[in-house]
């Protein structure tokens, strides 16, 4: 049997702007919460937050944007991040996700890249002074008009403009705009080159977070925890756009993740749902005070931007009360999910897979070399097409055909085997697998059997260079705390008998850290450059 599948055809495809299906949410639930500000306590009903959208948007077309204008975010999370979200989508401006880990010359980049005429900051956070690096590089970025910052009066100056601009000026452009327009632009962490900028329709992106979230049953009576970062489809859309198409409350635990923060919020705010990629989960529930929180509300939640190490999701269902908690699969460039566990999934599904098609979207793994569909079992480059796949890269055709085929297919680059029951796991990345004297090995097997080593609290497999085999395996490990750390030797006699034996990484090294991108992903590329130099090879 091919590896090919489609998902479901129910519920139909939302053909509605982001604006239109908001005003459908704020309307029937004006009075119920909709975005709680954990750590300042500021609070908001759908009949508020959608006031303060609409003084946002107005304050935009006072400041002369017009529709297809684009407009930027720098700041870590916060409620002014999702009002902004929603201004731009109602004011029909494209929103440019700034990634807060950026420096001035990523900056730089994304601002002429896309052509910014406004951007919203904040002026610092953590070791990012954005204010001083904003006045370092604002010459060499001619297209950019006005600064907002968050900490200043700014927000409320802009706001006011707004109030000599009427209300049915708003209204009126936003009646106009249509689902295929263009609304947000996420700039990629590519690991060679500059960045791309993922084009996304409110198509694209207001389907993607309402069908996520559908999947794990999400309704007005559910309260989710947003710890992810809101620059990255993971926040933004399968959390914001989630929560809005179906009046949940959005809850945002702290500008950046803070495993107790996030651990008190859900307690707290009496969450039913939270969000996070793996190693905030690991995080979580590593913390000393993780048996100290009651998280007897929570039901579902979503973990993923990342391989879902088995023995995480088992302690998500058994210690969060996660019984209906999700894997999601997908990249920025689909919206981002394409692939999820459904939450009656059995547990063998919902920790051994990524699960299967999404609806209203095609998937395919095929033979890198050849493009020929492979057999369920086999691995190959995963392939998607649908609704989701993004309108393009922005300004740059060559890199857009590069990804998407003539038949609209959207190469990942990530190898993956369908199984006889239709549901995916990822192997690797292409560029990650390790062809060590002649054998295939994907680093995603060895990481989960070292995963069951007691003292092993989390751990990366890499290929680095070796003049008799051209690539051998290294393990990166992070010990649980107290225990003590493990050499090579220990690894191999764990592994003796249970790994073939070109499995059992030659090199280990104890860390404690990985070299990490904001989103949660680890730098494999990196993490070899620096294993390379420490071991002379």
């Amino acid at each position: 049997m091919e590896s090919y599948a489609r998902g479901e055809l129910a519920p139909a495809l939302l053909e509605e702007t982001i604006a239109a299906n908001f005003a459908r949410t704020a309307a029937v639930h004006a009075d119920r919460e909709a975005l709680v500000e954990f750590a300042t306590g500021r609070r908001w009903t759908w009949a508020e937050l959608e006031r303060d959208i609409d003084g946002m948007a107005l304050g935009l077309m006072a400041a002369g944007l017009e529709k297809g204008d684009r407009v930027g975010i720098w700041s870590p999370n916060c409620a002014e991040w999702t009002i902004a979200q929603y201004a731009t989508a109602k004011a029909g401006i494209v929103l440019v996700t700034v990634n807060p880990a950026y420096r001035t010359h990523e900056f730089a980049y994304a601002v002429n890249h896309s052509g910014l005429r406004l951007l919203i900051a904040a002026s610092s956070f953590k070791t990012s002074d954005y204010r001083a690096m904003i006045e370092q590089v604002r010459d060499q970025c001619p297209t950019l008009e006005r600064i907002v910052y968050l900490d200043t009066d700014d927000w409320a100056q802009l706001v006011e403009s707004g109030t000599a601009v009427p209300a049915r000026a708003l209204a009126e452009r936003t009646a106009a705009l249509d689902p295929d327009d263009a609304i947000n632009i996420q700039y990629t962490s590519g690991t060679t080159g500059y960045p791309k900028g993922a084009t996304l329709s409110h198509r694209n992106i207001l389907n993607n977070g309402y069908l996520t979230t559908e999947l794990i049953n999400l309704g007005p009576d559910d309260r989710l925890c947003i710890p992810v970062p809101f620059y990255h489809c993971f926040g933004m859309v399968m959390g914001n756009l989630g929560c809005t198409s179906h009046g949940s409350t959005m809850v945002i635990p702290a500008p950046g993740f803070d495993p107790e923060v996030t651990l008190r919020a859900i307690a707290e705010e009496r969450c039913t749902g939270v969000y996070g990629v793996p190693t905030m989960f690991i995080a979580m529930q590593n913390h000393p005070t993780f048996a100290g929180h009651d998280l007897s509300s929570l039901r579902t939640g979503i973990m993923a931007g990342a391989v879902c190490p088995v023995e995480v999701m088992k302690r998500c269902v058994n210690e969060m009360n996660m019984s209906e908690v999700s894997i999601a699969y997908g990249m920025t460039e689909t919206s981002p999910v394409s692939c999820q566990t459904r939450a009656d999934d059995d547990l063998d599904r919902r920790t051994a897979t990524i699960g299967r098609a999404h609806p209203h979207v095609e998937v395919k793994i095929v033979d890198p070399m050849t493009g020929e569909t492979v057999r369920r079992g086999e691995a190959g480059e995963f392939c998607t097409r649908g609704y989701s796949v993004m309108k393009g890269y922005w300004d740059d055709p060559e890199k857009t055909a590069e990804a998407i085929d003539e038949d609209g297919w959207m190469h990942t680059g990530d190898l993956a085997e369908m199984r006889e029951d239709g549901y995916c796991n990822i192997v690797g990345r292409i560029k990650d697998m390790v062809i060590r004297g002649g054998e295939n090995i994907y680093p995603r097997e060895i990481e989960e059997f070292l995963y069951q080593h007691p003292d092993i609290e989390d751990v990366q497999v890499i290929g680095v260079p070796d003049e008799r085999y051209g690539e051998e395996l290294c393990a990166w490990i992070r010990m649980k705390a107290g225990a003590a750390p493990l050499d090579a030797e220990a690894v191999r006699a764990f592994a003796d008998g249970r790994l073939a034996h070109y499995k059992v990484p030659r090199y280990v090294l104890v860390v404690e850290e990985f070299p990490m991108t904001v989103t949660g992903k680890v730098r494999k590329v990196q993490m070899r450059e620096e294993t390379a130099a420490k071991l002379n090879l």
